[in-house]
């Protein structure tokens, strides 16, 4: 009898020496994938641990009106001086101080879930350190990495802006001799290099690094004269101001009346509607507060004020200049791109408008401060957890910042300031702040229904039955506190709620004028989208929250959460396909870190976690 093994043999077949054992070739792949997915997803899965009682390498050195300052300076910058004239005129008309109005009410909602957090978690990072504690580590870096993106876009168009703003004041001179001396000929680039605008960011890099008390100083200097310019523009307007403004009607023809009907509400509800949409990006910059974790002498006091009251001032100054601008001059008369000073123009104020132009400066710094002041604490999180380069996290000794962080990002900042124009800049700049809203609000619900340690008992263990299941979501089963099934039947209904609101969003983006005009097609689908969102956030109510006590909570759990995620999701469909298709490029390089640096040097895959007690287990230890 031959012992000579066939070739179906040697393929199907492979001695296992480990286990001194015959083995099918085809069992050991399925078993290594099965391993390799279950490692994968324990990676991927793996949640930051935090000490808030925890010493930091960075400096507490930061005020409840610091931060106040810092959201403020962030948030109210340029917008407040042409988002008012280009939304009244071509948008909302008067009703533009309701689509302010509106905004300010979606945005609360973002800043309150953010500020429950900022309570929880009182640690450098914001939305990344939010997302690494709940949802684990890879949705963590997805939302780091996005961050990394939205405030270095966003510090660049800032800085842009005000090279741009500058430049006209003086005739465009430096455009003209930056042209002569070293013209671009590359298509998607600026025409010229904008060395005033990689200087300047270089320099307000320096003021960062040079310590958080300095730069917060200059911040409540520049936010202080913008106050200033904005009360000045109230009250002077207010001397003009005239109630009847808002009744007026356009020069139009019965064929032609593109500035809509006249009145408060020229373009209808729609308009003041799609103006909130607009207005509500002129609140967006305010999460700069919640990375300040760390440096902040009282966090989980100072954060969720300085957000609520930020958002406050700022809503009061869009609210009172957009008033006095449409009562001062009919909205169909004003100027899209230099409101305030074609007002005083008008009223014969030419003086004025310096100050205006003064106020606008300040307001972009304060804006440049608190767009580059959170991005290298995004940089210091991440590095400090090894899910991108660890130097890039280096702490100074004599400043107490990530002072290569700091620099490291000021260079990216300024080469993107120097080489793009404005608007290629600002098309990148709301995806991913929407995002990061979006998690924040998913980890607020999550964590408020997740299972309680108090409860974390050898008899609280839950049948995992369908039938169990299924009477869990109306909480038949009489449940009085979280389980660890409630936790994960929680989670599980948000990220149904997500893929829903991501449904209906987008058929409301793409056809809005058919579900207008009631074609049974798309509102019949709306209609079982809707029902079906509303039973999800149901289920969610019923479920036993977690009673634990924080200095900060957001009222109305689930629902107000809830609603921010539908309008954060509504606003990032509105997006054009290029700022989709530019922001999937930034994840694939993102994604590539991940996966050959970031999950292998992970400081959570560092250590090494004990057994687990198996609550539901009949077996003594």
């Amino acid at each position: 009898m031959s012992t000579r093994n066939t070739s179906s043999d040697r393929i199907d077949y492979r001695i296992d020496y480990r286990r001194n054992m015959s083995i099918p070739y085809h069992q050991q792949l399925l078993d290594m994938k099965l391993w390799n997915f279950h490692s994968l997803y324990k990676a991927f899965s793996r949640k930051k641990r935090i000490n808030i009682n925890a010493n930091t390498k960075l400096e507490r050195c930061l005020s409840t009106l610091d931060l106040t300052a810092l959201g403020i300076g962030s948030t109210l910058g340029v917008g407040v001086y042409v988002m008012a004239g280009s939304v009244s005129k071509n948008i909302a008309g008067p009703a533009v101080v309701i689509s302010f109005l509106i905004a300010a009410v979606a945005s609360i909602f973002a800043g309150l879930c953010y500020a429950e957090f900022g309570a929880r978690v009182p640690r450098a990072g914001s939305a990344y350190v939010y997302s690494y504690v709940t949802m684990g580590e890879f949705v963590a870096f997805l939302i780091g990495w996005t961050l990394i993106l939205e405030y270095v876009i966003g510090s660049a168009s800032v800085v842009r802006g005000l090279s741009t703003y500058v430049d006209a004041l003086f005739n465009n001179t430096m455009r003209n001799a930056f042209e002569s001396a070293a013209h671009i000929k590359v298509e998607h680039f600026s025409s010229y290099p904008d060395f005033f605008a990689f200087g300047i960011t270089l320099m307000f890099s320096a003021a960062l690094a040079f310590g958080a008390k300095e730069s917060s100083t200059a911040n409540n200097f520049f936010t202080l004269v913008n106050l200033f310019v904005v009360l000045f523009v109230i009250i002077a307007g207010s001397i003009k101001a005239d109630v009847n403004n808002w009744k007026t009607r356009p020069p139009c023809t019965e064929t032609n009346c593109d500035r809509g009907t006249g009145g408060f509400a020229p373009y209808g509800i729609s308009g003041i509607i799609t103006g909130a949409a607009t207005c509500f990006y002129g609140f967006i910059g305010f999460d700069c507060v919640a990375t300040t974790g760390e440096e902040a002498k009282d966090p989980q006091r100072s954060i969720p004020i300085a957000i609520v009251a930020s958002l406050t001032v700022v809503f009061l100054a869009y609210f009172g200049v957009s008033a006095v601008l449409t009562m001062v001059l009919p909205y169909y008369e004003q100027n899209p791109d230099a409101p305030f000073p074609h007002l005083f123009e008008v009223i014969g104020w030419d003086w004025a408008k310096w100050v205006v132009s003064v106020g606008a400066i300040c307001g972009l710094c304060a804006s440049l401060l608190g767009a580059m002041f959170p991005l290298p604490r995004i940089i210091y999180a991440m590095a400090s957890d090894g899910l991108i380069f660890k130097w890039m996290g280096k702490v100074s000794s004599r400043f107490h910042t990530p002072i290569m962080g700091t620099f490291s990002a000021g260079i990216l900042t300024g080469v993107l300031a120097a080489i793009f124009e404005l608007t290629q800049l600002l098309n990148m700049m709301s995806i991913g702040t929407l995002l990061a809203y979006s998690i924040v609000a998913a980890c607020v619900l999550i964590l408020r229904y997740e299972e309680s340690e108090v409860y974390e008992k050898k008899d609280d263990c839950d049948p995992r039955t369908v039938t169990f299941v299924i009477k869990q979501l109306i909480n038949a089963n009489g449940l009085d506190h979280p389980t660890k099934l409630t936790g994960q039947l929680v989670t599980c209904l948000v990220f149904c709620y997500f893929i829903i609101c991501i449904f209906i969003t987008a058929m409301v983006s793409q056809f809005s004028k058919e579900i207008a005009n009631g074609k049974a097609l798309y509102v019949v689908p709306i209609i079982i989208l809707v029902i079906a969102l509303i039973f999800t956030l149901i289920f969610i109510y019923l479920q036993p929250s977690s009673g634990k006590k924080l200095a900060f909570s957001v009222p109305f759990v689930p629902f107000l959460p809830a609603i921010s995620i539908l309008i954060n999701i509504y606003l990032m469909m509105m997006l054009d396909a290029m700022t989709w298709i530019r922001f999937l490029i930034w994840m694939t390089i993102g994604l590539v870190i991940y996966f050959f640096y970031g999950m292998w040097n992970s400081s959570n895959g560092e250590k090494k976690s004990s057994k687990p007690v198996d609550y539901c287990s009949n077996e003594e230890e």
